[in-house]
């Protein structure tokens, strides 16, 4: 099946379903001797783990990453590099009642539609699960861009209509701090208590709510992304439009810019000891497509999650009417869980592009 592969020259491909035996991750292209740190990787993991709080799914995995290949005395020796996360508690029994329906706003019939077969059990391929290995994967290549002095650090900034304040004034270590401090991982404590008590009162009646996620990249150099097709923000926009239950994408001012005049939109240049920085950045950190060295942030829009717990109209695979039991494990609201998913992602963006921009010349 196409589709299962991400980057160029640091490239990843992901494998498994939700209920199979594992799912797991090659990387290909990072570079030798970069030290690997696999408990950094594991608490990544650990964010997106599910069963972690009142507010997710209850599904019970440990998410303990074993590595297969291309990690020696604990340093990348620049072959492929294979990691793999066992399943310990899939319920296949919990799918059996609605095996032969499709699921509202779920990848049950166009799965049919596509390859006249799919995985019923918690939607195989296709369900959420295969986004641990993205994460294990972007720990990887946060650690390269660590050695370049690169951070990625994202946060929920909404959760239904309740949005968090602009965070822009405080360091990021401070923001991290903030976030991990409370379950629904917003960087705002006030906004955090009333986003759980919100999640809790949807998950007692049995629905489920979107949010946002942001995300913002500092230390970028200048002169990542490539012209035309590459552009950093097509990358970053693919990268997060492929994350389950992603729904809209906006970098820089984003919607909002089509609102103002150019006037008021220009970044002007300001001359300064080092490489040119900018008085505002509605531009979000990137220029014709190209980093402008510039604070890079973007916000990640997440629909609800399409399993409610309650009966709902459908058809069947013969095409015939039909309704559909709520049952399962399920999280009300994913945007807690999709954070690190979000950084995972746009590590493997910037890793990808800093290898690749190192051929741009001279």
């Amino acid at each position: 099946m196409a589709g299962n592969s991400f980057g160029q020259l640091f490239r990843i491909s992901t494998f498994g379903e939700s209920h199979g035996e594992a799912i797991g991750v090659i990387i290909d292209g990072c570079p030798a001797q970069l030290p690997i740190d696999l408990e950094f990787i594991q608490a990544d993991l650990d964010k997106r783990r599910p069963g972690q709080s009142k507010i997710t799914t209850q599904r019970k995995e440990s998410d303990t990453v074993k590595v297969l290949s291309g990690i020696f005395e604990g340093k990348s020796t620049g072959t492929p590099i294979a990691l793999m996360i066992p399943n310990e508690d899939h319920r296949s029994k919990d799918y059996e009642h609605n095996k032969d329906v499709y699921r509202p706003s779920h990848a049950d019939y166009t799965y049919d539609a596509k390859y006249g077969i799919r995985d019923h059990r918690g939607g195989g391929r296709s369900s959420a699960r295969e986004t641990a290995a993205r994460v294990a994967a972007g720990a990887i290549a946060k650690l390269l861009l660590q050695h370049y002095g690169i951070s990625v650090f994202a946060h929920v900034s909404a959760v239904g209509k309740i949005n968090a304040p602009n965070l822009e004034a405080l360091p990021v270590a401070a923001l991290i701090d903030l976030r991990e401090d409370n379950i629904v991982r917003c960087a705002d404590p006030a906004t955090a208590k009333e986003m759980i008590g919100f999640i809790d009162e949807i998950r007692k009646d049995g629905d489920t709510v979107g949010g946002k996620v942001s995300c913002v990249i500092n230390g970028c150099p200048p002169g990542l992304g490539e012209p035309v097709f590459d552009k950093l923000h097509a990358d970053l926009g693919k990268a997060m439009l492929s994350i389950n239950a992603v729904h809209g994408f906006e970098y820089g001012s984003g919607f909002s810019g089509s609102e103002m005049r150019g006037s008021e939109h220009n970044d002007i240049f300001l001359a300064t000891s080092d490489a040119p920085k900018t008085l505002t950045n509605f531009s979000g950190g990137i220029q014709g497509g190209i980093a402008n060295g510039m604070e890079i942030n973007f916000t990640v829009a997440f629909k609800p999650v399409a399993t409610i717990m309650h009966n709902q109209q459908t058809v069947n695979a013969a095409g015939e009417a039909a309704e559909i039991k709520g049952k399962g494990r399920h999280d009300p609201c994913v945007v807690p869980r999709a954070v690190v998913i979000v950084e995972a992602m746009a590590a493997l963006v910037i890793a990808d592009q800093l290898l690749r921009n190192k051929s741009s010349k001279l």
